[in-house]
């Protein structure tokens, strides 16, 4: 490590096969917590290459437990995180409203890191039991619509890595891995990046998986659609900047998305929400993250039809429906 180290000091990049081997050594815990905090440090200080992220995400897919879901119209909605911006659980909510449709989702996702609750401290906290087994997963698919991917159990890598993400508390390349390394390879993905240059470079890679995708970006920064100013919305065949009132009806402040101060806190604010109990704005967030996923299947003439199917799917009940059932399978 020290060699590659004094390497990248130098303001040298890694080819992605060089950048693989980094990564899986660090699953293979050939390397210090020291030597792994002086290595993410660095891309800290300076943008990531498209080979380096190409390296890191061919080797967590090679080393990835694999899931059998047998079902090739999967979805996932995430967000790289790492946008400091402390929202409640919007992607993971936006999945059960999308899962309450009909649609079939896979969610990948991890404790925060950079934030106060990540959708894997906010589903503990509502009573989930991670699982890695395909029979279990499977049957979480077809009994509630969705399913619940904790990335470290099928990761090993960023299991090692977890704790030293989390003490040094910012954003990090494991934050623009995650999306791209879902281990059921869903069909369809909603990705929530932090900054439009991760947009270009999720566009440039998703293009070549054959996916269909929808790349967004609220350009006041946040890593979903915020409603609290425009959106940068980028798929397979363009870009577009969409308004707040065309996604939402209106324009929502910081304020009325803010997360809470503690774990606790946020699942409240989930459970409010997905009773259909929680504030317009809170409500017309969680709506539009989720009809832009719908809209991402290519199932669906338009956003607005998209957008009154995750309506009925909020107020009917069923998207609290299938929460309930997947917690208690």
């Amino acid at each position: 490590m020290k060699k590659i180290l004094n390497y990248l000091f130098e303001h040298k990049s890694l080819s992605a096969t060089q950048a693989k081997e980094v990564l899986l050594n660090i699953s293979k815990n050939v390397y210090n917590e020291s030597e792994i905090a002086a290595f993410i440090t660095v891309y800290l200080m300076r943008s990531i290459t498209i080979d380096e992220l190409e390296g890191f995400r061919d080797a967590l897919l090679e080393i990835c437990v694999p899931v059998q879901l047998d079902n090739d119209e999967l979805i996932d909605i995430v967000g790289t995180g790492g946008d400091g911006k402390n929202t409640f659980n919007i992607s993971t909510l936006s999945c059960f409203i999308v899962a309450g449709t009909g649609n079939k989702v896979a969610k990948h996702g991890n404790y925060g890191a950079s934030s106060i609750s990540g959708s894997s401290n906010v589903m503990e906290q509502l009573g989930y039991t991670f699982k890695s087994d395909s029979g279990s997963l499977k049957n979480e698919i077809e009994k509630a619509g969705i399913t619940f991917l904790h990335a470290p159990l099928f990761h090993p890598a960023l299991k090692v890595v977890a704790p030293i993400r989390k003490n040094l508390g910012v954003r990090t390349f494991f934050n623009m891995l995650g999306p791209m390394v879902n281990p059921a390879n869903p069909k369809h993905q909603l990705v929530g990046v932090y900054n439009l240059e991760m947009a270009r470079v999720y566009n440039y890679m998703l293009q070549q998986t054959g996916k269909n995708f929808t790349i967004i970006h609220s350009l006041d920064g946040y890593d979903e659609i915020s409603l609290t100013g425009d959106t940068k919305v980028i798929t397979n065949a363009g870009e577009k900047i969409m308004s707040a009132d065309s996604l939402g009806k209106r324009t929502v402040t910081a304020m009325d998305i803010h997360g809470g101060n503690s774990v606790e806190e946020a699942a409240k604010i989930f459970a409010t929400v997905l009773k259909g109990e929680g504030s317009w704005a809170q409500n017309a967030v969680v709506l539009a993250n989720a009809a832009m996923a719908l809209q991402c299947t290519g199932k669906y003439n338009n956003y607005d039809e998209c957008y009154q199917l995750a309506v009925e799917s909020l107020e009917s009940g069923k998207a609290n429906q299938c929460l309930q059932t997947l917690i208690n399978l």
